[in-house]
């Protein structure tokens, strides 16, 4: 049991701002992390005068009151890469120009646009992300030919796609080819994948809301701090979050990356009494 002097590495790191746990996980594991000169292993404790260095850099811990956390609301563009790296093209902190070192809370990929926070509160992104904590994410989808109810009906009620089936979730056609729709899932590519299952083309995605915060006026490549109200509302709605999955979560095995020509497949398999997947 960790006493209130330490804490336990990859906690550190991400409450410190560098970045997120999951990040810090892997930086551990790349050993660029030191503690005191030495390469620690994961799950390592940090002492009240140990001196943390990631890629030879100092890490130091954060303010009790947190005053210094930034977390900002950003409209990303068509092109923007969620990605941290800035060797890396179009990645969103060149994007941004944040004075402050900042991360991406979760991913929209490069074709959509819309909504994302990012922070340098490594503790919070987790409590956002985690499918079982089921926080709204609204999108506005247009595609290529008009809606049906059959396709809103299936939409909402689950489609197979990457080894499972999408969770419920709320749907609602505002024309012949635009809908919304709320996920609590953040499944690779989920919207595309799903539409694409049943026989649809996304020909523009954009993420409007995530839980209280609303795109609004923001034009795509602009940002603003979340408000203190807004803050208040998302910590309160976060107060109980699970930070890492739940036990009976783990022993799901991780949802591979099947095709819808791939999943028909295995379908075909299954009736067979064949499980081996598809290569």
């Amino acid at each position: 049991m960790s006493t209130p002097s330490e804490k336990r590495l990859n906690k550190f790191i991400s409450e410190s701002g560098y970045c997120s746990r999951r990040e810090a996980d892997r930086l551990i594991e790349q050993n660029r992390v030191t503690i005191n000169g030495k390469v620690p292993e994961l799950g390592t404790k940090v002492l009240e005068n140990d001196l943390v260095k990631v890629d030879g850099k100092a890490i130091h811990a954060i303010p009790d009151n947190k005053s210094d956390r930034i977390y900002i609301a950003y409209n990303k563009p068509i092109g923007i890469i969620c990605n941290t790296d800035t060797a890396i093209k179009d990645n969103i902190i060149d994007a941004i120009h944040h004075k402050e070192r900042i991360f991406p809370i979760g991913r929209i990929d490069k074709p959509s646009e819309g909504l994302i926070f990012l922070t340098n509160d490594g503790d919070i992104v987790n409590k956002i992300l985690r499918a079982e904590n089921a926080h709204d994410k609204e999108y506005l989808v247009t595609v290529d030919k008009p809606i049906t109810d059959d396709f809103l009906k299936k939409m909402a009620s689950g489609v197979p796609i990457l080894g499972t089936i999408t969770e419920p979730c709320k749907v609602k056609e505002k024309s012949a080819t635009v809908f919304s729709i709320i996920l609590t899932q953040g499944l690779n590519r989920q919207i595309r994948r799903m539409c694409d299952y049943l026989g649809y083309d996304v020909v523009k995605l954009k993420r409007t809301r995530i839980m209280n915060v609303e795109l609004g006026n923001l034009r795509p490549g602009e940002w603003r701090n979340l408000t203190k109200g807004e803050m208040d509302k998302i910590n309160q709605a976060v107060s109980n979050s699970k930070k890492t999955a739940s036990k009976s979560t783990k022993k799901h095995p991780k949802a591979q990356n099947w095709t819808k020509r791939e999943y028909r497949e295995i379908q075909e398999q299954r009736k067979k009494g064949i499980n081996k997947p598809v290569k």
